[in-house]
């Protein structure tokens, strides 16, 4: 990790396709520049949503002009629910008949579901095109935005249709945070409490002290960012496709990926950070049924997250959810199903999470229709 011009630096080293995560404040103004210095020559093709559109669009293509950089603008509505296959397929159309080819870049400004849905665009359309992410929320820059992870939902599931593509850079302007909804704030906040449960038990205690910066916009803001995109830079650069350890990261995220499918992705009832936060707290709990974790480290994880403000209880999801059954069947797709096997990322305490494949049916359908019955 380096400091240039006021931004910190963290690479994600897959070889001759490594790139660099830009971390630091007002880099959306700078964007041009950076991008064509990397990507000389390249026409681009800005994807965003009618959210960000109204926040940052203007500051980006202000600087792609004062950068001599080439682009086009293409429009989505905002929400999980623009992840779906006919967005998708009328993206792919708009960008093939700008006549983009495949050494041209797709720009994502947005959050995570901009990012992961323009990820899959430029993963496919001619084959392969360069891609940069320009995240807009928590959630996309300690998370989505990083790794090469892209796709898009399916009645099936969450992110079950996609490619790994990784990005040619990462633009992760912090004051841009500034204008999150708390809600949106706290749901990023989730991935970023994740990286200390997984393996780092050391930055879940600095979180528990230093989290009101956080949220304030204070230094200690580009710290937390910088550190969740180090170790996640980390587990990519050692398992780029996700056959081993890089599923640690999902901690939370099957449970979580249920809860959000169960509500059709409704996102006023429930995001992909509260998603995970209560998955998080799940995986403690159903960890603790086992004889995994110590009951004291599953109160400690939902003190912290209650204090920040992110659900921790399915009873907290408002409205009626479906029969242990429709719960069952999306767990059943969850894409770290191995022929068949249930996988989940289970705990021994803080810090020591691990990729277990011996769970069985039954005991999670009882733990689960436990918790839906309360």
């Amino acid at each position: 990790m380096t400091e240039v011009n006021n931004a910190t630096v963290v690479n994600v080293d897959l070889g001759d396709r490594s790139y660099p995560i830009l971390i630091g404040r007002n880099l959306l103004e700078r964007a041009g520049e950076e991008v064509s210095s990397r990507l000389p020559g390249s026409k681009t093709v800005i994807i965003t949503d009618e959210t960000v559109k109204k926040l940052h669009l203007k500051t980006l293509e202000d600087s792609f002009q004062s950068a001599g950089v080439e682009y086009s603008t293409l429009v989505v509505p905002a929400g999980e629910k623009t992840k779906r296959f006919e967005i998708f397929e009328r993206l792919c159309d708009d960008i093939l008949a700008l006549r983009l080819e495949r050494g041209d870049a797709v720009v994502a400004l947005g959050g995570g579901v901009v990012g992961d849905l323009s990820g899959f665009v430029s993963g496919v359309v001619r084959r392969g095109m360069k891609f940069v992410q320009i995240p807009t929320t928590l959630l996309a820059q300690v998370d989505s935005s990083v790794g090469g992870k892209t796709g898009i939902n399916s009645r099936h599931g969450k992110n079950l249709l996609g490619v790994f593509h990784q990005p040619a850079l990462v633009l992760a302007d912090t004051s841009v945070l500034d204008t999150l909804s708390p809600r949106d704030f706290r749901a990023g906040y989730a991935e970023v409490a994740k990286y200390g449960l997984i393996n780092d038990p050391e930055f879940f205690e600095w979180l528990e002290s230093n989290w009101q910066g956080i949220f304030e916009g204070g230094p200690e803001r580009e710290q937390a960012v910088a550190h969740s995109c180090r170790a996640k830079a980390a587990v990519v650069a050692a398992d780029e496709l996700e056959s081993g350890n890089r599923a640690l990261l999902n901690l939370g995220h099957t449970f979580g990926h249920s809860l959000e499918g169960a509500v059709a992705y409704e996102t006023e009832r429930l995001v992909h950070g509260e998603g995970v936060s209560i998955g998080m707290v799940l995986a403690h709990e159903f960890s603790e049924e086992l004889g995994l974790c110590p009951a004291e480290d599953t109160k400690r994880v939902i003190a912290h997250l209650e204090a920040v403000g992110l659900p921790t209880r399915i009873d907290q999801i408002p409205g009626q959810l479906p029969p242990i059954d429709t719960f069952m069947d999306l767990i059943a797709q969850d894409k770290k199903v191995s022929r068949g096997q249930l996988t989940f990322i289970l705990t021994k305490g803080i810090g020591t999470s691990y990729v277990d494949k011996t769970v069985s049916a039954e005991p999670l359908r009882a733990f689960l229709k436990e918790k839906l019955d309360k």
